[in-house]
C-alpha cells in the first residue's frame, strides 16, 4: 500500500494488522482517482470507516484541502495517525475516534460539508450503506459531492440509498465502486 499519485506519491502506507479492515489495492485506488479526476482542487474529504487512512490521504495528495477520517478501532486509529504523520498532512486532517452514525451526527450538529465522501463499511453490514442516505438528508454532502461506496460486487446498495442516485458503478474482481451524487444535480 502506498501513495499512488500526487505531492506524496510513492509514500508507502501502513497496513492495519489482522483481518479487520480490508485496504483498497493500489490498482483500485488508482482506478477510483482516474474515474474522480486525476487532481483534486481544493475539496473537502471524509473518509467514513478509513482503515488505514489511505483513500482520504491519496485525496490529499492529489489537492483536496482537508479530510475527516472517522474510525473506532483503536488499532486502526492508531495506523491512520502514523500514516497522516507519515505524510506530512497533520495541519490538513481531523480524526474522529467514533462510530460512524455518532460521528455524522456530532458533523452534522457542526454543520459540516464535504465534496467527496469515502464509505467503505464491512461488506456483510449492509445497513450501513444506510449511511449514505444520512449524508445526502442531512445536507452533509454539498449540492455537487460525490458519496463513493465500496461494496462486495453482489451486494444492491441503491435501494439502501434513496436520496442519492448510483451514476456510475464499477467492478473490479470481487468488489464494487458505487458512485451517488444527491438526488437533482447534474
Amino acid at each position: 500500500m502506498r501513495i499512488v499519485a500526487g505531492t506524496r506519491k510513492s509514500i508507502p502506507l501502513k497496513a492495519v494488522p489482522g483481518e479487520t479492515t480490508r485496504p483498497t489495492t493500489d490498482k483500485v485506488k488508482e482506478s477510483l482517482f482516474n474515474i474522480l479526476g486525476p487532481y483534486l482542487d481544493g475539496e473537502s474529504v471524509l473518509d467514513l470507516f478509513a482503515g488505514s487512512g489511505g483513500l482520504g490521504l491519496e485525496a490529499l495528495s492529489r489537492g483536496a484541502e482537508h479530510c475527516v477520517f472517522v474510525e473506532k478501532q483503536g488499532k486502526a486509529l492508531q495506523v491512520i495517525k502514523e500514516n497522516i504523520e507519515k505524510t506530512r498532512f497533520t495541519d490538513q486532517s481531523t480524526v474522529l475516534k467514533a462510530d460512524a452514525k455518532q460521528a455524522l451526527e456530532r458533523l452534522a450538529m457542526e454543520q459540516s460539508t464535504f465534496d467527496l465522501v469515502f464509505l467503505d463499511p464491512p461488506y456483510n453490514k449492509l445497513d450501513l450503506y444506510k449511511l449514505a442516505d444520512t449524508l445526502f438528508t442531512n445536507g452533509l454532502v454539498k449540492p455537487n459531492g460525490i458519496v463513493v461506496c465500496e461494496h462486495a460486487k453482489e451486494a444492491e446498495i441503491e435501494s439502501l440509498i434513496p436520496s442519492g442516485v448510483c451514476y456510475r458503478k464499477e467492478t473490479y474482481g470481487s468488489l464494487s465502486i458505487s458512485f451517488f451524487e444527491p438526488k437533482g444535480d447534474k
